[in-house]
């Protein structure tokens, strides 16, 4: 018999699992929850001898208390004990939202970044916010000034001896194989209007900087850019996406992509072409993170 204890009694319950479940979202899995996703791949032209491993570090959006100093440096810390080959920062440095967060200043960050060792050194790109200046509210966003919050970050990276490939490249060399590492610049990097924007990535400048036949693996903040990627890039590391940080059954109900869950997270392979999204570490626009948990990549190639 249905009596009103016991429909009290199951709302309570679940009121309590609903209450349950958004700590869990808001709280635990973005501030404490911290786990290494790896991959594992061949590319054309790779030798089986020259194995590489990069760790790959994407959406920090640093800030207290969720993404403070010393989460950065436990991040730094667990990075550097995959003993990865190379490390790859992948962009959003800056704060992404603003409900209870607090900025933490690039060159403050900076000293914990330069914390990161791999044998092959550490490079990075920006992402978007790191030229919108943490988020949007300081329209209009003209050139200069784009420009010169993204200057802070590339600041920041120097001083943590961390290299940045905006629209750059460079060929590096693993145990005998030779490899280019590009890397773009954001593709949303100016806001115009509601989904209006200037893009920063430009393939065209990049490409013509490989002038051999040794493989290619691109850095690029948004995933978006995939499809206009050539075939000539063996791999594209992107972030961005956080994994619409909200993840269920393989399936993101939000993902800030003009291509909704194609793109969202994970390994993904198109016309012969590798694609992997991190889901990130930081939050944005919302502090939540729920099925998709902050992370480190390990690609291991070869």
């Amino acid at each position: 018999m249905i009596t009103r204890r016991g429909i009290l009694r199951t709302l309570g319950g679940a009121l309590a699992g609903a209450f349950g479940l958004a700590g869990y979202a808001f709280a635990i899995e973005p501030s404490w929850r911290l786990v290494t996703t790896r991959y594992r791949l061949k590319i054309d032209g790779w030798s089986d001898k020259a194995p590489l491993r990069i760790a790959c570090i994407a959406d920090l959006h640093a800030s207290e208390p969720l993404m403070g100093l010393t989460r950065v440096a436990d991040i730094v810390a667990r990075t550097n004990a995959l003993q990865p080959d190379l490390v790859l920062l992948l962009g959003d440095y800056a704060i992404g939202q603003k409900i209870y967060a607090r900025p933490i200043p690039p060159m403050t960050l900076a000293p914990v970044l330069a914390g990161l060792k791999a044998p092959l050194g550490a490079f990075a790109i920006l992402g978007n916010h790191d030229y919108w200046g943490g988020s949007l509210t300081d329209w209009p966003y003209t050139a200069p000034k784009i420009d010169a919050y993204a200057q802070l970050q590339r600041d920041m990276m120097t001083a943590a001896g961390i290299r940045v490939l905006e629209n750059n490249g460079l060929r590096l060399e693993h145990r005998g194989q030779p490899f280019w590492l590009l890397g773009t610049g954001s593709k949303i990097a100016q806001p115009l209007g509601r989904s209006r924007f200037i893009s920063y990535a430009r393939l065209d400048q990049v490409m013509p900087l490989v002038t051999d036949d040794a493989p290619a693996i691109l850095m690029a903040h948004e995933p978006d850019l995939f499809p206009d990627v050539p075939q000539r890039v063996a791999l594209t590391l992107s972030g961005h996406t956080h994994g619409g940080q909200v993840r269920l059954f393989g399936y993101s109900p939000v993902t800030p992509s003009n291509y909704g869950n194609r793109y969202a997270y994970g390994h993904v392979v198109e016309n012969g072409k590798n694609l992997i999204v991190s889901g990130g570490l930081g939050t944005s626009i919302a502090p939540v993170r729920f099925g998709v948990p902050p992370e480190i990549v390990l690609v291991e190639i070869g």
